[in-house]
């Protein structure tokens, strides 16, 4: 998956917006103004990814790949090297849990509110 796949594939979401909170390379998706995932727009090397945290330590178990959150919590988020062998469909089902826990974490009205 390339930069462009990537940035796609999560602005297709829902409420999905990008920004850079951070600095002008730190490429920022949210939904409804809570992150959900984040990379280096410049070299997109790895991604940020919220995570339940006993699935965030099985993940870092299975695959070399992730890693606790750099300079995120570590227990709910992982750093994915998407450089290596992880398939396209395995980060996109790790996308897909990310944007749900955000979503999760809404109060049942907001998420009536955004049509979840």
């Amino acid at each position: 998956m390339n930069i462009e796949e990537f940035r796609n594939y999560c602005l297709q979401k829902p409420h999905a917006t990008e920004d850079f909170p951070f600095d002008q390379e730190t490429l920022v998706f949210k939904v409804a103004g809570k992150m959900f995932a984040l990379t280096k727009i410049d070299t997109f090397e790895s991604v940020n990814l919220k995570c339940q945290p006993e699935k965030a330590l099985e993940l870092r178990e299975a695959y070399p790949e992730v890693q606790p959150g750099y300079h995120m919590n570590k227990k709910h988020w992982n750093t994915i090297d998407v450089r290596g062998s992880i398939q396209d469909s395995t980060l996109k089902s790790w996308i897909d849990h990310s944007f749900e826990l955000v979503i999760q974490g809404f109060s049942k009205k907001r998420q009536k509110d955004l049509g979840f």
